[in-house]
């Protein structure tokens, strides 16, 4: 049997931060050619970003936390643009993190593909502690609501 490394438990990840600090800086601008992309089932993502909107909201007003996201009707998925090289240590059950490496897969969407949340109108790409985090969050919901029945 191999030697497996224990995951940490999406629990001991920090909490979204709103502003920037010495401890988690604001992510480097990346264009969409450049980012990777995480891809997750529908249901589990639409929480997703509906939990990193609901918790987006500060003081001042709304802070966007949620990159652009690609909504596949054909495959019933989700895809979040993140910063390239998130791929290299993704390891979130459930989903999959495809490398771009600045060719530009991710600019355009496939057909039978659109945005749910275009490029423009989000930031160019989620946080993806932040994105861990809100995935984790909308496991545990769907767990409790498929549950409750």
């Amino acid at each position: 049997m191999k030697n497996v490394e224990p995951r940490t438990p999406s629990s001991d990840v920090p909490a979204a931060e709103h502003w920037p600090t010495p401890e988690h800086p604001a992510p480097q601008a990346q264009s969409a050619s450049e980012c990777d992309l995480v891809t997750v089932p529908a249901r589990q993502g639409l929480e997703a970003v509906d939990i990193l909107r609901r918790g987006a909201l500060d003081v001042v007003g709304p802070v966007m936390t949620v990159g652009p996201v690609l909504h596949d009707d054909a495959c019933d998925t989700l895809g979040f643009l993140v910063p390239p090289g998130t791929a290299d240590a993704w390891d979130v059950p459930g989903s999959t993190c495809t490398q771009s490496d600045g060719r530009g897969v991710v600019v355009a969407p496939a057909d039978g593909a659109d945005w749910l949340l275009p490029p423009g109108e989000a930031d160019l790409a989620t946080d993806p502690a932040v994105l861990r985090a809100a995935l984790g969050e909308a496991a545990r919901l769907i767990e409790a609501a498929d549950n409750c029945r």
